[in-house]
């Protein structure tokens, strides 16, 4: 398996963060490892993705290297969870199914070494992959898997094909790595799926929370709902975040926008609240696609707080 920075035209030069840099199945005593998985050959929209994480390690401003004190409560979350950066996974462009087993390596060699795994993507497609990896040493069945998304991922086929970025939650009811009565999806809204896949997924006993349902009850009331049921008998939780889950004012930089969506404030404070009341095992970030980002790059420094409020969220629960 091959990891590190800079070994493609899209990968990333720096880590997130400026946190330690070291090899992938040598982490040591990180709790916490980043992983970049530079993969879009799964969209049917824009493309980019694969640019994600470049975008998101560099969508900071900050000059405190490997140090990040929060300012309501002075954790620093990357000194309390030991948060390392193993760069980007080397995938062979267009090799659909190569480059998910290569994915499920990546993520599979952090978790056994007892890291949680925080991959930067990538299309959705990616998330197929990265909770199997996970899944493989916390247990097939057994994790389970909050999902926020503009859209439910569960077609049956992408173009004919097994794997793309609409059909990743599919893929794992149908393995058995996350059965649907462990999934809770949040933000879904628009015009798909069609109501067959909807069917489809009311008999696997999949938890959908639409947007309009978020407006309504609140992102607070939704998130007790999807705490509670995350957490019963399950051996772990993975969040994956595709940003457009945030309205386009918020997160334009995506393939597939969609209006209507939750505000990034109401996205970073959702994904600090799960780190902190979940066992978190595994998560990934989403669909940054910077080629759509400028000027200003706010989608892809919209993702890098997600990714450090989750990591804030984590820290306060460690101690």
């Amino acid at each position: 398996m091959r990891s590190g920075f800079g070994l493609t035209a899209w990968s990333s030069l720096g880590a997130f963060a400026g946190v330690p840099v070291r090899p992938i199945d040598e982490v040591g005593d990180a709790r916490v490892v980043i992983v970049g998985a530079p993969f879009d050959w799964g969209t049917t929209g824009r493309p980019g993705a694969r640019f994600g994480p470049k975008a998101i390690r560099e969508g900071d401003y900050l000059n405190l290297v490997g140090e990040r004190p929060r300012l309501e409560t002075g954790i620093d979350a990357m000194k309390e969870l030991g948060v390392v950066d193993v760069g980007d996974i080397d995938l062979p462009p267009g090799y659909t199914p190569e480059s998910l087993d290569l994915i499920i390596e990546a993520v599979e060699t952090i978790s056994r070494q007892g890291a949680i795994p925080i991959v930067l993507g990538g299309d959705h497609t990616v998330t197929y992959a990265n909770a199997t990896g996970v899944a493989r040493v916390h247990g097939f069945g057994d994790v389970a898997l909050i999902h926020f998304d503009a859209h439910a991922d569960t077609a049956e086929s992408h173009h004919g094909m097994l794997h793309g970025h609409g059909t990743p939650m599919r893929r794992l009811i149908e393995s058995g790595a996350v059965p649907g009565r462990r999934f809770v999806q949040i933000g879904l809204r628009g015009y798909w799926p069609p109501p067959e896949i909807v069917d489809w997924m009311a008999e696997q006993q999949m938890t959908c929370h639409m947007m309009s349902e978020v407006a309504t009850r609140g992102i607070d009331a939704v998130l007790d709902d999807a705490i509670a049921y995350a957490a019963e008998n399950a051996s772990g939780v993975f969040v994956s975040v595709d940003i457009d889950v945030c309205d386009p004012a918020f997160a334009p930089g995506t393939g597939t926008p969609e209006p209507g969506g939750m505000t990034s404030r109401d996205l970073m404070e959702a994904v600090r609240r799960l780190g902190r009341e979940l066992n978190i095992v595994g998560a990934d970030i989403v669909e940054v696609s910077p080629l759509y980002d400028r000027p200003g790059e706010i989608t892809a420094r919209l993702a890098n707080r997600v990714v450090q409020s989750l990591l804030d969220g984590m820290a306060e629960s460690a101690l």
